[in-house]
Protein backbone atom coordinates (compact mmCIF):
# COMPACT_ATOMS: atom_id res chain seq x y z
CA UNK A 1 0.00 0.00 0.00
CA UNK A 2 0.97 3.93 -0.62
CA UNK A 3 3.29 5.25 2.02
CA UNK A 4 3.11 2.15 3.97
CA UNK A 5 6.77 3.31 5.32
CA UNK A 6 5.19 6.28 6.95
CA UNK A 7 2.75 3.92 9.44
CA UNK A 8 5.70 2.80 11.69
CA UNK A 9 7.33 7.06 11.85
CA UNK A 10 3.14 7.56 12.78
CA UNK A 11 3.53 5.44 15.50
CA UNK A 12 7.07 6.13 17.16
CA UNK A 13 6.20 9.62 16.63
CA UNK A 14 2.83 9.32 18.65
CA UNK A 15 4.55 7.27 21.76
CA UNK A 16 7.64 9.58 21.79
CA UNK A 17 5.51 12.92 22.08
CA UNK A 18 3.78 11.66 25.29
CA UNK A 19 6.92 10.74 26.38
CA UNK A 20 8.93 13.66 25.79
CA UNK A 21 7.21 16.14 24.60
CA UNK A 22 9.10 18.52 21.72
CA UNK A 23 12.70 18.02 22.75
CA UNK A 24 14.18 14.51 22.48
CA UNK A 25 17.31 12.73 23.86
CA UNK A 26 18.76 13.42 20.62
CA UNK A 27 20.31 16.78 20.23
CA UNK A 28 19.00 18.40 16.65
CA UNK A 29 16.03 16.00 17.04
CA UNK A 30 12.47 18.34 17.83
CA UNK A 31 9.27 16.59 17.69
CA UNK A 32 5.78 18.52 16.68
CA UNK A 33 2.22 17.10 17.69
CA UNK A 34 -0.62 19.90 17.28
CA UNK A 35 -4.59 18.83 17.56
CA UNK A 36 -6.18 21.64 15.80
CA UNK A 37 -5.04 23.71 12.58
CA UNK A 38 -3.05 27.12 14.03
CA UNK A 39 -2.61 30.60 13.42
CA UNK A 40 0.61 32.08 11.60
CA UNK A 41 3.72 30.75 12.97
CA UNK A 42 6.20 33.22 13.03
CA UNK A 43 9.96 31.34 13.03
CA UNK A 44 13.30 30.63 12.56
CA UNK A 45 14.17 27.76 10.11
CA UNK A 46 17.54 26.60 10.64
CA UNK A 47 19.32 24.05 8.71
CA UNK A 48 17.28 21.04 8.83
CA UNK A 49 15.14 17.85 7.64
CA UNK A 50 11.63 18.46 8.08
CA UNK A 51 9.19 15.08 7.25
CA UNK A 52 6.06 15.10 8.15
CA UNK A 53 4.18 11.94 8.80
CA UNK A 54 0.48 13.02 9.46
CA UNK A 55 -1.68 15.92 8.60
CA UNK A 56 -0.81 19.05 6.55
CA UNK A 57 1.58 22.28 6.84
CA UNK A 58 2.60 25.64 4.40
CA UNK A 59 5.22 27.70 5.41
CA UNK A 60 6.15 31.05 3.72
CA UNK A 61 9.65 32.52 2.69
CA UNK A 62 8.67 35.84 1.35
CA UNK A 63 6.37 35.16 -1.04
CA UNK A 64 6.98 31.40 -1.84
CA UNK A 65 4.58 28.77 -0.11
CA UNK A 66 6.13 25.58 0.18
CA UNK A 67 2.86 22.77 1.07
CA UNK A 68 3.98 19.72 2.74
CA UNK A 69 1.78 16.98 4.10
CA UNK A 70 2.12 13.09 4.89
CA UNK A 71 5.13 11.87 3.63
CA UNK A 72 6.55 14.94 2.24
CA UNK A 73 10.05 16.28 3.43
CA UNK A 74 11.18 19.87 3.87
CA UNK A 75 14.55 20.83 3.69
CA UNK A 76 15.72 24.06 4.65
CA UNK A 77 19.93 24.60 3.74
CA UNK A 78 19.97 28.20 5.01
CA UNK A 79 19.04 30.23 8.33
CA UNK A 80 16.06 31.97 7.35
CA UNK A 81 12.84 33.51 8.92
CA UNK A 82 9.49 32.13 7.97
CA UNK A 83 5.65 32.19 8.22
CA UNK A 84 3.95 28.72 8.67
CA UNK A 85 0.66 27.79 9.32
CA UNK A 86 -0.39 24.11 10.08
CA UNK A 87 -3.63 23.51 7.95
CA UNK A 88 -4.52 19.90 8.66
CA UNK A 89 -4.71 18.23 12.38
CA UNK A 90 -7.54 17.15 14.64
CA UNK A 91 -7.50 15.48 17.83
CA UNK A 92 -7.90 11.78 16.18
CA UNK A 93 -5.45 12.78 13.57
CA UNK A 94 -2.80 15.16 15.19
CA UNK A 95 -0.62 16.55 12.44
CA UNK A 96 2.49 14.80 13.45
CA UNK A 97 6.00 16.04 12.59
CA UNK A 98 9.76 15.99 13.72
CA UNK A 99 12.62 18.23 12.36
CA UNK A 100 16.54 17.19 12.15
CA UNK A 101 18.93 19.56 12.69
CA UNK A 102 21.92 19.07 9.81
CA UNK A 103 25.55 19.23 10.06
CA UNK A 104 27.63 21.42 7.39
CA UNK A 105 30.88 19.50 8.62
CA UNK A 106 29.16 16.12 8.07
CA UNK A 107 27.85 17.00 4.41
CA UNK A 108 31.40 18.53 3.76
CA UNK A 109 32.97 15.76 4.67
CA UNK A 110 30.94 13.46 2.64
CA UNK A 111 30.92 15.66 -0.16
CA UNK A 112 34.67 14.40 -0.76
CA UNK A 113 33.11 10.99 -1.66
CA UNK A 114 31.23 11.88 -3.98
CA UNK A 115 32.89 12.41 -7.91
CA UNK A 116 32.65 15.92 -10.43
CA UNK A 117 30.53 17.63 -8.13
CA UNK A 118 30.38 21.48 -9.16
CA UNK A 119 28.42 24.69 -8.15
CA UNK A 120 25.25 24.23 -9.10
CA UNK A 121 23.02 27.31 -9.71
CA UNK A 122 22.00 29.22 -6.61
CA UNK A 123 18.75 27.46 -5.13
CA UNK A 124 16.08 28.52 -2.83
CA UNK A 125 16.74 27.90 0.79
CA UNK A 126 13.68 25.73 1.30
CA UNK A 127 12.85 22.60 -1.21
CA UNK A 128 10.07 19.93 -0.85
CA UNK A 129 10.12 16.38 -1.53
CA UNK A 130 8.67 13.13 -1.03
CA UNK A 131 9.68 10.82 1.59
CA UNK A 132 11.00 7.52 0.43
CA UNK A 133 11.03 4.49 1.83
CA UNK A 134 15.26 3.89 1.59
CA UNK A 135 15.09 7.39 3.76
CA UNK A 136 11.97 6.37 6.25
CA UNK A 137 14.21 3.31 7.54
CA UNK A 138 16.84 4.91 9.16
CA UNK A 139 14.80 8.11 9.80
CA UNK A 140 12.92 5.52 11.79
CA UNK A 141 15.76 3.71 13.97
CA UNK A 142 17.02 7.28 14.89
CA UNK A 143 13.92 7.65 16.17
CA UNK A 144 13.94 4.46 17.87
CA UNK A 145 17.45 5.47 19.88
CA UNK A 146 15.15 7.70 22.12
CA UNK A 147 14.08 4.67 23.70
CA UNK A 148 17.12 2.96 24.01
CA UNK A 149 19.10 6.12 25.55
CA UNK A 150 22.59 4.36 26.23
CA UNK A 151 22.68 3.97 22.79
CA UNK A 152 22.48 7.23 21.42
CA UNK A 153 26.13 8.03 21.79
CA UNK A 154 27.53 5.36 19.70
CA UNK A 155 24.62 4.72 17.25
CA UNK A 156 23.13 7.76 16.74
CA UNK A 157 26.15 9.83 15.17
CA UNK A 158 25.92 6.70 12.59
CA UNK A 159 23.33 6.41 11.49
CA UNK A 160 23.06 10.44 11.28
CA UNK A 161 25.58 10.30 9.02
CA UNK A 162 24.00 7.17 6.74
CA UNK A 163 20.56 10.02 6.63
CA UNK A 164 23.11 12.84 5.49
CA UNK A 165 24.43 10.48 2.59
CA UNK A 166 21.16 9.26 1.31
CA UNK A 167 19.99 13.10 1.44
CA UNK A 168 23.15 14.33 -0.82
CA UNK A 169 22.35 10.98 -3.21
CA UNK A 170 18.73 11.26 -3.31
CA UNK A 171 16.65 14.27 -5.11
CA UNK A 172 17.41 16.63 -2.05
CA UNK A 173 20.81 16.09 -2.84
CA UNK A 174 21.55 19.58 -4.86
CA UNK A 175 20.17 22.04 -2.32
CA UNK A 176 21.97 19.63 0.69
CA UNK A 177 25.40 19.91 -1.55
CA UNK A 178 25.21 23.80 -1.41
CA UNK A 179 25.48 23.89 2.26
CA UNK A 180 28.91 21.62 2.11
CA UNK A 181 30.53 23.78 -0.37
CA UNK A 182 32.63 26.52 1.05
CA UNK A 183 32.74 28.70 -2.51
CA UNK A 184 29.26 28.12 -3.68
CA UNK A 185 26.89 30.55 -3.97
CA UNK A 186 24.63 29.72 -1.07
CA UNK A 187 27.36 29.36 0.72
CA UNK A 188 28.86 33.02 0.00
CA UNK A 189 24.99 34.19 1.03
CA UNK A 190 25.38 31.72 4.05
CA UNK A 191 27.73 34.13 5.19
CA UNK A 192 26.23 37.42 4.35
CA UNK A 193 23.03 36.09 6.47
CA UNK A 194 25.73 35.41 9.33
CA UNK A 195 27.02 38.73 8.92
CA UNK A 196 22.91 40.26 9.38
CA UNK A 197 21.77 37.77 12.43
CA UNK A 198 24.58 39.50 14.12
CA UNK A 199 24.17 42.62 13.77
CA UNK A 200 20.50 43.09 13.10
CA UNK A 201 20.36 46.25 15.21
CA UNK A 202 22.97 48.10 13.10
CA UNK A 203 22.29 50.13 9.72
CA UNK A 204 22.38 47.33 6.94
CA UNK A 205 24.91 48.32 4.64
CA UNK A 206 24.46 46.34 1.25
CA UNK A 207 27.56 47.15 -0.58
CA UNK A 208 29.81 45.68 2.63
CA UNK A 209 27.60 42.53 2.56
CA UNK A 210 28.50 41.74 -1.19
CA UNK A 211 31.81 42.06 -0.07
CA UNK A 212 31.61 39.71 2.72
CA UNK A 213 29.92 37.15 -0.09
CA UNK A 214 32.58 37.71 -2.47
CA UNK A 215 30.46 39.48 -5.00
CA UNK A 216 29.50 42.86 -7.23
CA UNK A 217 26.82 44.46 -5.07
CA UNK A 218 24.07 43.71 -8.24
CA UNK A 219 25.20 40.14 -8.35
CA UNK A 220 24.95 39.80 -4.69
CA UNK A 221 21.34 41.08 -4.37
CA UNK A 222 20.27 38.43 -7.30
CA UNK A 223 21.50 36.15 -5.57
CA UNK A 224 20.22 36.88 -2.07
CA UNK A 225 16.65 37.37 -3.73
CA UNK A 226 16.83 33.46 -4.48
CA UNK A 227 17.84 32.03 -1.72
CA UNK A 228 15.78 33.86 0.45
CA UNK A 229 12.78 35.23 -1.33
CA UNK A 230 13.57 38.46 0.14
CA UNK A 231 16.03 41.21 0.11
CA UNK A 232 18.35 42.18 2.45
CA UNK A 233 16.46 44.80 3.85
CA UNK A 234 13.23 43.21 4.12
CA UNK A 235 15.60 39.74 5.65
CA UNK A 236 16.88 42.06 8.32
CA UNK A 237 13.64 43.65 9.00
CA UNK A 238 11.86 40.29 9.84
CA UNK A 239 14.77 38.87 12.07
CA UNK A 240 14.36 42.22 14.19
CA UNK A 241 10.61 42.21 14.64
CA UNK A 242 10.98 38.41 15.28
CA UNK A 243 13.53 39.13 18.35
CA UNK A 244 11.02 42.04 19.22
CA UNK A 245 8.22 39.59 19.82
CA UNK A 246 10.76 37.52 22.04
CA UNK A 247 11.57 40.18 24.19
CA UNK A 248 7.85 40.99 24.92
CA UNK A 249 7.59 37.91 26.18
CA UNK A 250 9.12 39.50 29.38
CA UNK A 251 6.22 40.97 31.94
CA UNK A 252 8.20 44.56 32.19
CA UNK A 253 8.73 44.81 28.66
CA UNK A 254 8.83 48.48 27.02
CA UNK A 255 7.63 48.55 23.96
CA UNK A 256 9.40 51.69 22.64
CA UNK A 257 12.56 50.66 24.51
CA UNK A 258 12.46 47.20 23.02
CA UNK A 259 11.88 49.66 19.23
CA UNK A 260 14.91 51.16 19.70
CA UNK A 261 17.27 48.22 20.70
CA UNK A 262 16.38 46.54 17.61
CA UNK A 263 17.17 49.13 15.76
CA UNK A 264 14.30 51.54 15.12
CA UNK A 265 14.98 54.99 15.84
CA UNK A 266 10.95 55.56 15.17
CA UNK A 267 8.51 53.90 17.19
CA UNK A 268 5.65 54.74 15.30
CA UNK A 269 7.65 52.87 12.13
CA UNK A 270 8.28 50.35 14.81
CA UNK A 271 4.90 50.00 15.50
CA UNK A 272 3.60 50.00 12.20
CA UNK A 273 5.85 47.32 10.94
CA UNK A 274 5.16 45.19 13.51
CA UNK A 275 1.81 45.19 13.24
CA UNK A 276 1.96 44.95 9.79
CA UNK A 277 3.58 41.20 10.49
CA UNK A 278 2.21 40.33 13.43
CA UNK A 279 -1.58 41.67 12.81
CA UNK A 280 -1.50 43.66 16.02
CA UNK A 281 0.44 46.38 17.53
CA UNK A 282 3.47 45.63 19.79
CA UNK A 283 1.96 46.38 22.95
CA UNK A 284 -1.35 44.77 22.52
CA UNK A 285 0.58 41.33 21.13
CA UNK A 286 2.66 41.38 23.97
CA UNK A 287 0.02 41.20 26.35
CA UNK A 288 -1.93 38.47 24.13
CA UNK A 289 1.34 35.67 23.45
CA UNK A 290 2.05 36.16 27.61
CA UNK A 291 -1.31 34.81 28.09
CA UNK A 292 -1.61 32.22 25.83
CA UNK A 293 1.86 31.55 24.70
CA UNK A 294 2.02 29.98 21.06
CA UNK A 295 3.46 26.32 21.50
CA UNK A 296 6.54 26.14 19.58
CA UNK A 297 6.17 24.17 16.14
CA UNK A 298 9.19 23.55 14.35
CA UNK A 299 8.11 21.43 11.58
Amino acid sequence: MENDHLAPLKELLARLWQAHGRETPIDGLFLTSVTAPTGPIHAVYRPSLCVVAQGAKTSMLGDRAYRYDAGKCLIASMEVPIRAQITRATPDQPYLAFSLALDPATIADLLLELDGIDDAPTGAALAVHALGPELADPLCRLLALCERPRDITILAPLIRREITWLLLNGPMGPALRQIGLAGSHMARIGRALACIRESFADQLNVRQLADVAGMSPATFHRHFKAVTAMTPVQYQKQLRLQEARRLLLSDNADVALIGYEIGYESPSQFSREYRRLFGSPPGRDGQQIRRVLTPQVDV
